[in-house]
């Protein structure tokens, strides 16, 4: 599919048909377009709870009360076909750092023992930079957002419907899957699926200001 026109056409959905459901071979090609997504330093600071089923969104949901502002936002949750939400890490101790460090070598990164650690070296060197400053969890959540665009365009280029939100509340996603005590903040949801005709804004045209106004000349 031509990128300029997945750009143009793609859209927050605001209505899913609770009938259709992604493909699973749709399903992993989007969840490994999040784990291939870039992130600084390859330190991948995230993690991705996934609800693929009723029960799963059923726990999502409890995040956006069905009376009250965020109620808006509980159907796109229940009957999407899948939704996604991407956390970020806390912090980056030494310990993840070592496993990200063994995943690159296993995956044939290092020429040999001192390359690991020249890496490993740098890699310190930025997350201490990050930890003097106050801003590892900051930093972390910047990241986490870089897997949100590549997942909105993945869906977009293999015909998937896709919201990103985050009317919801954190506190409960983090209560019912015990992330305080995993090191993760939940962000973002993302809820996958295909519109349903009650969408209207799959009817509107993309509105963006024009190039004149957004890029300058350096």
């Amino acid at each position: 599919m031509d990128l300029l026109h997945t750009l143009k056409t793609r859209y927050a959905t605001k209505a899913y048909d609770a009938t259709r459901r992604i493909p699973e071979e749709t399903v992993t090609q989007l969840l490994e377009a999040l784990r291939y997504s870039p992130s600084s330093v390859n330190a991948q600071p995230w993690h991705f709870i996934v609800a693929d089923d009723e029960a799963g969104k059923q726990r999502l949901a409890k995040a956006t009360p069905d009376v009250g502002s965020l109620a808006y936002n509980r159907p796109k949750i229940l009957q999407a076909s899948h939704v996604v939400v991407l956390c970020a890490r806390n912090e980056l101790s030494e310990a993840y750092l070592t496993e990200v460090l063994n995943k690159e070598e296993q995956d044939g990164r290092y020429a040999d023992k001192a390359a690991r650690e020249w890496l490993a070296a740098a890699r310190a060197g930025y997350v201490q930079q990050h930890i003097d400053a106050g801003d590892v969890a900051h930093w972390n959540q910047k990241q986490v957002y870089l897997a949100q665009g590549v997942l909105l365009l993945s869906a977009g280029l293999l015909g998937v419907d896709a919201t990103p939100i985050e009317g919801f509340l954190p506190e409960a996603i983090a209560e019912e899957f015990d992330l305080e005590s995993k090191g993760l903040t939940p962000l973002v949801m993302i809820s996958l699926g295909y519109h349903s005709d009650k969408d209207g804004n799959a009817r509107l045209p993309k509105s963006r200001l024009s190039a004149e106004v957004v890029f300058s000349k350096a």
